[in-house]
């Protein structure tokens, strides 16, 4: 917690002491995320268990004591009354010394709650600072939309988007103290050992949904990271490909993994960050586009907005990966069919738009990639969603949706009338 609170203040500190402070707090959340939380709870029970059977035996001792004591004849008074002023002195003396009640319940879950929040904290480091709702605002409502779309978004269709910014006493630390190797850790399912004594027990059991909350966090951190630090910085390309068989192990091997929406957000986030990652240093993917499938169509299938986005932009870094390899025309087809899918039918805006720019980057150019939007219409199926596209954003985004979206369903509008116009431009060639 104080570590947390000196990063808030990190404003007020001299740039001359800024390094060592960062390195200080990132040390201590290393400490922190070097604990095995499972062995520990494990351990705490072990410890419990000891306490309480010394207790009970004291008690046992006592008692056996008490009824020996009034065995005594009435000759033995005087003798009987001293041995008994002595019992509750000892009695007094261990209660006093005795641990506080469910004193391992309480420092295991001070240590679950010191890692989530490190991992909370290490997220927020990784972020630049965001523009305020008036500032969105501003931008938004600006005549020179176009300069908005063109730095928001992509300067060119299918342009993966770059790393963010990360301070370089940040950085330094982060590497220094092997946080993002402590990160990848964490992103595991819980000890399975922990999460049995806990269920078994009732007031141990709240503890299951605490080391659930610590893997969300660590995959989201896990998300913050990819988006910010070199493929260098992350154990090279070896590195990343054990990272994807892992988050794959994650989402398609533990037939029991947790189905929160927290945790698929989670996932999907860390999954499309490393897709992209990937993608961009031309790494070859361990995913099959059927596995993703899967997640992408559990994603749409959820409540939860976040989860969908992510869903629909993990498909679009797979389609534009395959849009480059020849004997892939039905594989993009299938995946430019549920993107319009969802593009057409879907009720959030949000998630409309970041179908239509999955879409843009899937079909943005090569000869597999114009055959697949050859046959399933894609063209026709644009030009006549486009007007209704149109009218669902002047009648329901404002007041519904924030600035920043606001500023990326307009960037969507004008790519979308750019790439049919690009399409238009295609399918002339094709009648040539």
């Amino acid at each position: 917690m104080l570590a947390g609170a000196v990063w808030n203040l990190k404003a007020i500190v001299p740039s001359s002491n800024l390094a060592d402070t960062i390195n200080a707090i990132l040390r201590i959340f290393s400490d922190i995320l070097a604990v095995d939380a499972g062995r520990t709870i494990v351990q705490m029970k072990e410890d419990e268990a000891q306490r309480l059977k010394a207790i009970s035996e004291f008690e046992t001792e006592d008692n056996s004591t008490t009824l020996e004591d009034a065995s005594i004849n009435d000759d033995d008074e005087m003798e009987h009354t001293a041995r008994k002023e002595n019992v509750k002195c000892r009695n007094t003396d261990i209660s006093d010394l005795l641990p506080l009640k469910r004193k391992e319940v309480r420092q295991a879950v001070a240590l679950l709650v010191a890692q989530k929040t490190a991992l909370e904290i290490i997220v927020n480091m990784c972020c630049s600072e965001d523009l305020s709702d008036d500032e969105w605002e501003e931008l938004s409502s600006s005549d020179e939309s176009d300069i908005c779309m063109e730095n928001s978004l992509n300067e060119g269709i299918g342009q993966l988007m770059s790393p963010l910014c990360l301070s370089a006493e940040v950085h330094t630390a982060l590497m220094n103290h092997l946080i993002p190797e402590k990160i990848f850790e964490k992103t595991s399912f819980p000890s399975e050992a922990a999460v049995d004594i806990c269920r078994r027990n009732t007031a141990w059991k709240p503890l299951i949904k605490e080391m659930n909350k610590i893997q969300c966090r660590a995959l989201t951190c896990l998300h913050s990271l990819l988006s910010v630090l070199d493929v260098e910085s992350l154990g090279g390309a070896s590195a990343l490909q054990a990272l994807a068989q892992h988050l794959s192990h994650l989402i398609f091997s533990q037939t029991d993994c947790p189905k929160q929406d927290e945790f698929l957000e989670a996932v999907s986030s860390a999954v499309r960050a490393l897709l992209q990652t990937m993608a961009s240093k031309k790494i070859s993917q361990c995913m099959t586009p059927e596995q993703l499938m899967n997640l992408c169509e559990a994603g749409i299938r959820s409540s939860n907005i976040s989860f969908k986005v992510n869903a629909v932009g993990i498909l679009g870094i797979t389609g534009s990966v395959l849009a480059k390899e020849a004997g892939t025309v039905k594989t993009i087809k299938m995946i430019g069919k549920f993107l319009l899918d969802v593009a057409t039918n879907d009720s959030s805006l949000v998630v409309v738009g970041e179908a239509l720019d999955a879409l843009f980057d899937v079909f943005a150019d090569g000869k597999e990639a114009e055959e697949a939007s050859f046959q399933i219409k894609l063209l026709q199926m644009l030009k006549h969603f486009q007007p209704v596209f149109k009218v669902k954003i002047r009648k329901e985004a404002k007041g519904n949706y924030s600035s920043e979206q606001l500023c990326v369903l307009d960037n969507v509008k004008m790519n979308l009338r750019r790439f049919i116009a690009y399409q238009e431009t295609v399918e002339r060639k094709r009648t040539f």
